[in-house]
């Protein structure tokens, strides 16, 4: 069942304006690397090597386009560097294109015999975790879908009261026992309430960080395991949501995440803020889990389905 369609011009220029400092830092870099020159040789690929470093794609994808680049040059025997822009954007769309399940024209809602669809979220704290869960429940509402929040981040009390706040903003309900409770004990009853409720989607808050990487994936395997009790083989979807401002430091977040928990998905967070874009190429082509959304912008609406296309088309222009 489609759930968010795809796509607006209200949308488009929303991603337009929320990526125009990655575009703008990335084409001037590349300008500068072809000021002057005529063909694409040596020189002028390992400028743009250290063009797309800077851009925070990262060095093994940024090795990965120039080889690819290198490649096409060989066969095609010549390329100027007036098509540059063109064959740069050609080979990083076939890298997003080859994880099948990047840029989906619409989100899909499975149906699961009856029950709801259940999404567990995780991440530091910081990156607009509970932010996006809020707009996440925003958009779900919109379409017409049937909500519960749970409050699984029991470590902190500002995590509780901060998702207490989106589920009255948005007007949803929301299962909590406060800071403290066990986070097992917290997911258990946002399911049963869902499930009673008739909800559609259940979309689970979990802790930021514990003391150490054992106690979270002992804590985030203890919260899968009671709510397979309650609806089969839930959570049906594991999202990380990621800072992309923080460039190659969201990899390495996205890296230590992988080796705890079974992730299904990215959230991209503050692409609006930052010149850091790249870093959705890079982390999308080395983990090999799709990005499922991106934030934009302030707004419910900015946290949009991830759509490889456009967001080519906005760092390019």
């Amino acid at each position: 069942m489609a759930l968010f369609s795809w796509f607006s011009k209200e949308k488009k220029e929303s991603l337009d304006k929320g990526l125009e400092k990655t575009k703008d830092g990335f084409l001037s870099k590349l300008t500068r690397t072809i000021v002057g020159k005529s063909k694409v040789d040596d020189e002028v690929l390992d400028e743009l090597e250290e063009v797309l470093i800077t851009s925070d794609v990262g060095v093994e994808t940024t090795l990965k386009i120039i080889r690819r680049i290198e490649e096409r040059v060989a066969r095609d025997k010549f390329v100027g560097t007036d098509e540059l822009n063109r064959v740069l954007r050609d080979e990083i769309s076939g890298l997003l294109a080859e994880n099948a399940a990047n840029g989906p024209q619409e989100y899909e809602l499975p149906s699961h015999n009856g029950n709801p669809h259940v999404i567990m979220v995780v991440g530091v704290n910081g990156v607009g975790k509970t932010t996006s869960i809020g707009k996440l429940a925003y958009q779900f509402k919109a379409a017409g879908k049937k909500v519960v929040l749970g409050a699984a981040d029991t470590f902190r009390a500002a995590a509780v009261d901060q998702l207490i706040i989106w589920s009255e903003r948005v007007g949803v309900p929301i299962v909590q026992q406060g800071m403290g409770a066990d986070p097992a004990s917290v997911a258990f009853d946002a399911l049963t309430s869902a499930k009673a409720q008739g909800a559609d989607v259940v979309i689970i808050d979990t802790a930021g960080r514990l003391h150490n990487k054992v106690n979270l994936m002992n804590e985030l395997g203890k919260i899968k395991r009671v709510m397979d009790k309650v609806i089969p083989d839930a959570p049906h979807e594991i999202l990380l949501v990621l800072d992309g401002s923080t460039g190659q430091n969201a990899f390495e977040q996205a890296k230590q995440f992988a080796q705890t928990t079974s992730l299904t998905g990215l959230v991209i967070t503050k692409l609006d803020g930052t010149a850091k874009g790249g870093v959705v190429i890079g982390i999308s082509d080395q983990m090999n889990i799709p990005v499922r959304f991106i934030g934009v912008g302030e707004g419910m609406e900015d946290l949009q389905v991830f759509h490889r296309d456009a967001f080519v088309e906005s760092i390019f222009g």
